[in-house]
């Protein structure tokens, strides 16, 4: 759809939802949506008995099933926002969610103001207040995500009964590496026998964020933290998953020596976690858990780089991307040995 024709059939929406006489969209404008939907940014005028209010939204409009890998459509993400926000977690607040009048899946947030580029909030130096807040105030907010509670989800995706998660999660990724590979990588080989030689058992299954990392939070230069977005991975699973995700080495953003996101260490989010009522942080399921980030990561480039050197897709950045499984590689190689 053309914005034009987006914010002509959302407009008489939101003003429904926000209990306005009319809306007037004053500015529509595309961002960064990713590979299975659309975002845009909606810069509204609501009418009301006592005048005129200013506000800014975010629509995610969902491309059709076969463009994207999506596991839930828009309504159940909305839904997922709104359960997050009930349970304490820094979420834009969902504004209205369908299908109508579009035809297409989709949903509307407030938009939050701040920073999300992850090399910023890591270098640059008006965010060292917020660096400083950072692993206390993402320990709370990933306690917050894993208290959700996700019998009330039944769209999430959940792990065979029978099969630990761990054990799960492990079989995907090597499924999805058997398909993708085309030349030999070693250390992914020694990786997959190491996962299966240490698969940890999950004491509990919660919500899991599943792209839990700087990068996918919205950041203020003063306040810190001020929302977690990018939901689409969620799931129900071992939530020492998401802290080890968080501490994969290419979410540093060239800090390598502040193993949690360059922003700092490992320990200071596991202690604002447990403090939270997060549950106690096992070293070794963190362990388990961040060698299959790093693999995880590793096979994604594999997949990024693949469109390019089939000649699909001309693209210098997917040319990049696959040169970092090498990066992948070296850390997994580390993390094996014990070294960092």
């Amino acid at each position: 759809m053309k914005p034009d024709a987006i914010a002509a059939a959302l407009a008489p929406v939101l003003a429904d939802a926000c209990g306005a006489e009319s809306a007037r969209i004053d500015g529509i404008r595309s961002m960064t949506g990713g590979a299975a939907r659309e975002a845009w940014r909606l810069d509204v005028t609501l009418e009301r008995p006592s005048g005129e209010e200013a506000r800014s939204f975010v629509a995610l409009v969902f491309r059709p099933a076969g463009s994207g890998q999506r596991a839930f459509e828009a309504v159940s993400e909305a839904e997922l926002l709104r359960a997050a926000a009930r349970a304490g977690v820094p979420v834009p607040a969902v504004i209205c969610a369908g299908e109508a009048p579009l035809g297409r899946p989709f949903y509307v947030m407030d938009r939050i103001e701040g920073e999300t580029i992850g090399r910023r909030l890591v270098r640059e130096e008006r965010f060292a207040a917020a660096r400083a807040r950072l692993p206390r105030q993402l320990g709370e907010a990933l306690a917050a995500i894993h208290r959700v509670p996700v019998h009330d989800l039944a769209f999430l995706p959940r792990p065979k009964p029978g099969v630990t998660v761990a054990q799960a999660e492990t079989d995907r990724l090597e499924e999805l590496y058997r398909v993708i590979a085309v030349e030999p990588h070693p250390v992914f080989e020694l990786a997959f026998r190491w996962l299966r030689a240490n698969l940890p058992e999950t004491r509990a299954t919660t919500l899991v964020h599943g792209d839990f990392r700087i990068g996918n939070v919205i950041v203020d230069e003063h306040e810190g933290l001020r929302a977690v977005l990018d939901w689409e991975l969620a799931h129900a699973g071992d939530p020492v998953q998401d802290l080890a995700w968080a501490c994969v080495r290419s979410w540093r953003f060239g800090a390598d020596a502040l193993t949690f996101g360059g922003v700092g260490r490992r320990e200071e989010l596991f202690a604002a976690y447990e403090e939270a009522g997060g549950q106690r942080v096992d070293p070794s399921a963190v362990r388990f858990w961040e060698v299959f980030g790093n693999l995880n990561w590793g096979v994604i480039t594999l997949i990024q780089v693949r469109g390019f050197l089939d000649g699909a897709i001309r693209s210098a950045e997917l040319a990049a991307i696959g040169r970092r499984a090498a990066e992948t590689e070296w850390e997994l190689l580390n993390l094996i040995e014990g070294r960092v």
